[in-house]
């Protein structure tokens, strides 16, 4: 499954020493997957806009193979990542492995004029439930781009010119095999560490050198690594690096791996997507059939649960991921299908909508029915798995959109409907989507 690490907003300043990205803010640049900070959050809207009855207009698109996995943009340029299919079919059923032939693409357009820079293809059969393509995301840091494809072909690229700085394949170097729905779970840097998730014996989770790609730590040992990307936090001044696989959450200290608390939180079906979302010392954990908002402590480092949610309370995420504003949560249910707002002192749901996930108005959507929130200054733009982009005002009193169009197709299929499931991007004041036959970019900015 794609998908899919939080940081709140009052932390931007101090993490980014520790991300060590390119310069962020919506004037500049989109670098990594759910956002400059990782947390579905510009940190500049200056001149964004609600959408207009007309919808947006059209900069460029270009053509593109399958994939989950969202556009980036740094330094003018836009990198996504695609699987070009040779032989083989899809079925999509949940508990059957596909097998495909073909390439995994990285590929890089200007900015501005869609014009297509590099290229960079390897071959990669593919053994996956829903082998629709790539699920992580690129990462793109200080001229260089990390890509983690579908069986765990793990990149380093020059932004410039698309050259191989260094590569690895996990599943062969940890003796492991990919998830069955693939490598979901985008790196992540912090300082000079390139942080993934492996697999194999002790090597839940890896620490590399991001310039040479040699390990510098592992931690963790457990039979499935699940599909949540790892989330760095910060709580009274102490960084957490935040694993949740099929059977733990725990902390680590990121620079060496060590285990600061660990705490049981099973998924249903492994599915441990969504990132930890903290606010304050409030850290909210959720998945299929689990969720659960914890409390943290600083001495000694420890968590408590909270309260856990239940059928009709808090909300369980699946490809997507739930964005904390004023106290309360707002994100995709997998159950409902709906657009939850949820009171995070104790579970309770204030209200739920399917116009943001399937465009349907009514309470309920369908299962797994996925929003992608982008949280700007006063309202929200949200991708419904539909293809449409609204923007909308979301309290706890309502939902509201204030504009939509139809931004792209939906061109996957699940539970009987036609479906996307990637996230989008916002940088240069331009919209870029993605679908399974092309990508597109859309002027955003007044």
């Amino acid at each position: 499954m794609p998908l899919l690490r939080f940081i709140p907003r009052s932390l931007l300043t101090s993490l980014s020493l520790f991300l060590c990205l390119e310069p962020s803010g919506f004037a500049q640049d989109w670098p990594q997957w759910n956002g400059p900070n990782r947390d579905g959050v510009l940190t500049d809207s200056t001149g964004l806009k609600a959408i207009p009855k007309d919808g947006l207009k059209l900069l460029w698109k270009n053509p593109l193979g399958m994939g989950y996995s969202g556009p980036v943009s740094a330094q003018g340029r836009v990198v996504v990542t695609d699987y070009q299919k040779k032989a083989g079919e899809i079925t999509n059923n949940p508990g059957t492995r596909d097998r495909l032939t073909g390439q995994e693409r990285v590929v890089c357009f200007d900015g501005s004029s869609g014009q297509e820079i590099w290229v960079h293809s390897y071959n990669r059969p593919y053994a996956l439930s829903y082998p629709g393509g790539p699920r992580a995301t690129p990462v793109i840091a200080n001229g260089m781009v990390y890509t983690l494809g579908a069986e765990g072909d793990l990149l380093c690229l020059e932004l410039e010119n698309g050259n191989v700085k260094w590569q690895r394949q996990l599943a062969i170097d940890y003796k492991t095999k990919a998830p069955i729905w693939g490598h979901a779970a985008v790196p992540l840097i912090v300082g000079d560490k390139l942080i993934c998730l492996a697999g194999g014996d002790g090597s839940l989770v890896v620490a590399l050198d991001r310039m040479t790609g040699k390990e510098i730590w592992r931690s963790l040992s457990e039979d499935e690594i699940g599909y949540c990307p790892p989330a760095l936090i910060e709580h009274e001044g102490v960084q957490q690096l935040m694993i949740w696989d099929t059977e733990n959450v725990s902390s680590l200290d990121p620079s060496n791996g060590k285990v600061n608390w660990q705490l049981p939180m099973k998924p249903d079906y492994g599915m441990s997507v969504a990132p930890p979302v903290l606010f304050g010392d409030l850290l909210f954990v959720s998945g299929e059939g689990a969720s659960t908002m914890f409390q943290l402590s600083s001495k000694p480092l420890a968590a408590k649960p909270l309260w856990a949610g239940t059928k009709k309370t808090s909300l369980g995420l699946s490809n997507t991921v739930a964005v904390f504003d004023n106290g309360y949560l707002y994100g995709a249910d997998y159950q409902s299908g709906a657009l939850i707002c949820v009171d995070a002192k104790d579970g309770t749901r204030k209200w739920q909508t399917a116009l943001a996930t399937v465009g349907q108005d009514r309470t309920r959507g369908g299962s797994n029915g996925a929003a992608y929130l982008i949280k700007a200054s006063g309202f929200y733009y949200i991708m419904g798995e539909n293809g449409d982009v609204v923007s909308a005002v979301l309290s706890p009193k309502e939902y509201r959109e204030t504009g939509r169009f139809h931004a792209i197709d939906p061109t996957n299929t699940s539970n009987g409907r036609d479906i996307l499931w990637t996230f989008p991007a916002i940088a240069d004041g331009h919209l870029l989507v993605r679908n399974d036959l092309e990508i597109r970019c859309f002027v955003l900015a007044k």
